[in-house]
């Protein structure tokens, strides 16, 4: 068994996929080692497990909304393409989503996957509670404020097998989407800030190739001020773009200005289509703010090794959030993705140059996605106490696995 991208062969001993709660709560005392499984549309390892892989999408599928409280309530295995629809039909929405509306609710948390947008903070900003299944086969719940919610909710499936989240909702909303063409690299680089708080969401897509960003996706609540991008001297392409060249826009979200329920916008790809290549592999650094120039310019100076690997990249922010494991913990972010050739010793090897330069502006890696470096325990300051949080709730290493052996638990 692989994942998406099949750069990553899975090793458990058994699979298993429950059809009730108390099922699982059997196989997790029953399981020495066990880790959950979700869509495997991580790119590293993060997912794997020495023993059982355990999936949570047979589980009683919940999607229950509390107008009071404005939340809603869903089966951890549930996909944001699934709930999406179905939360707007009730009237709401959830404040971001990510390029890809394949991937679980859980498992999008639990590595901190993000959106774009100045004031958007990565999907896990939503949840308000957990509810998992721990090493001792009981069920518990955490929500928000309490001690250790912070350190609960990225959690890269150290502590438990989520069985359901609660999310904060607000009143549904449309957005209009455009695609810019020609955004030159002076304008990227000197007018980053600008063109990054034009839209509640914008994605500059480039191929480091010496143009600048080819493509720019601005994504705008009906609600909010029209964006204007003419100052840029980028302008409006005359029909549908997919982000990576040579690929059909058919397989992405509607653009040319035209209004849609969020779900159908915010996301760049469409649920019943294959979302980006395809054939890839991924990498993804956040720095902060501060340093987005000099992170930029950095990359830029070594776009004749990145290039000729390069499917597409895509440049995001992220708002800064207080969950201890989130790449955006405690800085606002520039999120720096790459979408690479299905080329692992020729990607890799570029991917360490990329690590290297950026390790002057303190990236942080995004937990699902190629790296070669090991983790610069410095960058996250709550990394001991989360250690701690996880020898505490399961001190026998029951959802320890060679990837948090590795990066986070050393």
């Amino acid at each position: 068994m692989r994942n998406w991208a099949g750069n990553i062969t899975f090793t458990p001993d058994r699979v298993h996929t429950p059809t009730s709660l108390e099922e699982l709560r059997r196989l997790v005392v029953a399981s020495p080692r066990i880790r959950a499984l979700g869509t495997r549309h991580s790119f590293s390892d993060v997912a794997d497990g020495p023993g059982a892989l355990v999936s949570v999408a047979a589980l009683p599928r919940v999607v229950e909304v509390d107008p009071a409280a404005s939340t809603v309530r869903v089966s951890a295995g549930i996909r944001w393409g699934e709930l999406a629809p179905e939360l707007h039909e009730a009237g709401y929405a959830v404040h971001t989503l990510g390029s890809l509306p394949h991937i679980s609710v859980a498992g999008s948390v639990a590595t901190g996957t993000h959106g774009s947008g100045d004031t958007n903070g990565c999907l896990a900003t939503a949840v308000v509670a957990l509810e998992l299944v721990t090493a001792s086969g009981e069920q518990r719940q955490i929500s928000k404020g309490e001690k250790d919610f912070d350190g609960s909710v990225v959690a890269l499936g150290a502590l438990g097998i989520v069985t359901g989240l609660t999310l904060a909702v607000q009143p549904t909303y449309d957005v209009r989407q455009w695609v810019y063409e020609g955004l030159p690299w002076q304008v990227l680089v000197d007018g980053l800030d600008e063109v990054m708080a034009s839209a509640s969401s914008v994605s500059l897509f480039t191929t480091w190739r010496g143009h600048g960003a080819e493509q720019v996706w601005v994504k705008q609540r009906t609600d909010e001020r029209d964006v204007d991008l003419g100052w840029t001297g980028a302008v409006p392409a005359p029909g549908p773009r997919h982000p990576v060249p040579g690929m059909s826009a058919e397989h992405c979200t509607e653009q040319g200005g035209v209004v849609g329920p969020w779900f159908d916008r915010v996301p760049h790809f469409r649920l019943e289509f294959t979302p980006s290549s395809g054939d890839e592999l991924q990498s993804e650094f956040l720095v902060p703010r501060a340093h987005a120039r000099d992170a930029l310019l950095a990359i830029d100076g070594i776009r004749e090794r990145i290039a000729p690997v390069l499917q597409i990249g895509e440049i995001r922010s992220v708002a800064a959030d207080e969950l201890w494991l989130s790449p955006a913990y405690g800085r606002d972010s520039l999120a720096v993705h790459f979408t690479w050739i299905s080329d692992v010793a020729r990607v890799l090897t570029v991917v360490a140059e990329v690590e290297r330069l950026l390790a002057p502006f303190d990236a942080r890696s995004h937990w699902g996605k190629v790296v070669t470096a090991t983790l610069d325990r410095a960058l996250y300051p709550r990394l001991d106490d989360f250690a701690a949080l996880v020898a505490h709730h399961d001190p026998a290493g029951r959802f320890r696995n060679g990837y948090l052996d590795r990066h986070v638990l050393a």
